[in-house]
């Protein structure tokens, strides 16, 4: 499978990534993204430009939000007649809306576009119980002010309270944390495994900013110039910290989980044609983008769809893990990471899972995650795919000609995103 014509990354542009409850607790999902767009069209003077389409999304946003994106554009210097389109799948959903730009550029329907995401943790939306959203439509239709007292004398203390947001799936009333320290059981996999993850992406993720890596690829936000999150830190503390999921005897801590983050990412996708016509020099080029899904309702690992994703994809292109220069693998949980490397390394695995002779391969850890992942940046959901996008092309134009990286994002529903990019160099 090949793409019709190139489609390039040009570059990305992503505010630093917050904790919930910091410092973005007072902005809106729209004021990320329009921040992150405006940012993007500065680096790249697009201001006045009329693009293709811009897609993006978030996994958690409030029913007036129903047009993100495209209010995030109408709030942004392109011009207001470039049109916009709300996407989610999960923590996919970043990665899927530069695939759905990419598919548009590849097919000559558009010449350039911007795929994105931004997620706020701070500004969840709060339900209402069933109850109280009946009264309140109830309330919204009555026509005399007699009729209206009549539906406030019916509500009840109990009506009142609200319906926190939950990450947790609705077909197993499971979690993230708590489906992925079920694998992390399964898969054996130990608490040194994953607070080795976790620091690797801390003093990774610290490297790339003292070598000014992130300068052409973030704009600073409401006092933040860093992500948030990241931190000098030790295996020595990651090793005090106390489990958080699996129970008393759990492995998985607040530190090699992601924490609940706050922020927005955009990515300029083109044409070549394009590129060249506005003297832009690409970084990569997308080859391809897949998604998988894992039947984890009947004992599948919520999270290992990618697994099985990678393996489809380059096989399509005769691939194999070997060819990679880079593979990108998102830090859900440290586990989450482990738990791929292990599947992709495990026989039985290859043979029964994915009907291959023997095992998928070896990652080799210098080419994993080389400038830190989620578990350090974190992990706004629908931003993350931004993000990695936007790194992984600029370190494979550092990189050199025919150079390769694997992308790999679990997402919600037992659901994977997978990219395999080339460098424009």
């Amino acid at each position: 499978m090949k793409y019709p014509r190139n489609v390039a990354v040009l570059g990305g542009n992503r505010i630093p990534f917050a904790r919930a409850g910091k410092a973005y607790k007072n902005v809106s999902n729209q004021d990320m993204l329009t921040a992150a767009l405006d940012g993007l069209v500065a680096r790249f003077s697009l201001q006045g430009e009329l693009l293709g389409d811009v897609a993006a999304g978030a996994v958690l946003k409030h029913a007036k939000d129903f047009n993100l994106t495209r209010e995030a554009v109408l709030g942004s210097a392109l011009d207001s007649r470039t049109p916009a389109i709300d996407i989610q799948r999960a923590c996919a959903t970043g990665l899927d809306g530069i695939s759905l730009v990419a598919n548009k550029i590849a097919l000559g329907q558009i010449e350039v576009g911007v795929g994105g995401g931004v997620d706020s943790t701070s500004d969840a939306p709060i339900e209402v119980s069933n109850d109280l959203r009946a009264l309140l439509h109830r309330l919204n239709t009555a026509k005399t002010t007699k009729d209206r007292l009549k539906v406030l004398k019916d509500i009840r203390p109990g009506h009142l309270k609200p319906s926190a947001p939950s990450a947790a799936e609705v077909r197993t009333g499971l979690n993230m944390g708590q489906h992925q320290a079920l694998s992390t059981e399964r898969w054996g996999i130990t608490r040194e495994e994953q607070d080795e993850i976790a620091y690797n992406s801390h003093k990774n993720l610290m490297e790339a900013y003292e070598k000014g890596f992130f300068d052409d690829l973030m704009t600073g936000y409401q006092g933040l110039d860093r992500d948030e999150n990241l931190r000098v830190s030790t295996r020595e503390k990651l090793a005090s910290l106390k489990p958080v999921f699996g129970g008393s005897e759990g492995t998985m801590t607040a530190g090699n989980s992601t924490p609940l983050s706050d922020g927005a990412s955009t990515v300029l996708i083109a044409s070549e044609e394009w590129a060249n016509e506005h003297g832009h020099q690409p970084l990569a080029y997308i080859r391809d983008i897949h998604t998988r899904s894992v039947d984890f309702v009947n004992g599948a690992d919520l999270l290992s769809a990618p697994a099985y994703a990678a393996p489809e994809m380059l096989e399509r292109h005769g691939l194999t893990l070997d060819d990679m220069d880079f593979v990108e693998i998102h830090e859900a949980f440290a586990a989450t990471v482990a738990m791929i490397l292990k599947a992709w390394e495990d026989e039985e695995f290859g043979k029964n899972e994915l009907g291959l002779p023997g095992a998928f391969g070896t990652v080799d850890p210098a080419k994993l995650n080389v400038y830190g992942s989620s578990l350090a940046a974190g992990h706004p959901f629908a931003a993350t795919g931004g993000r990695i996008v936007a790194s992984t092309a600029k370190m494979l134009y550092e990189a050199g000609p025919g150079k390769l990286a694997l992308i790999s994002i679990c997402a919600a529903g037992g659901q994977g995103t997978v990219a395999l990019l080339e460098s424009a160099r």
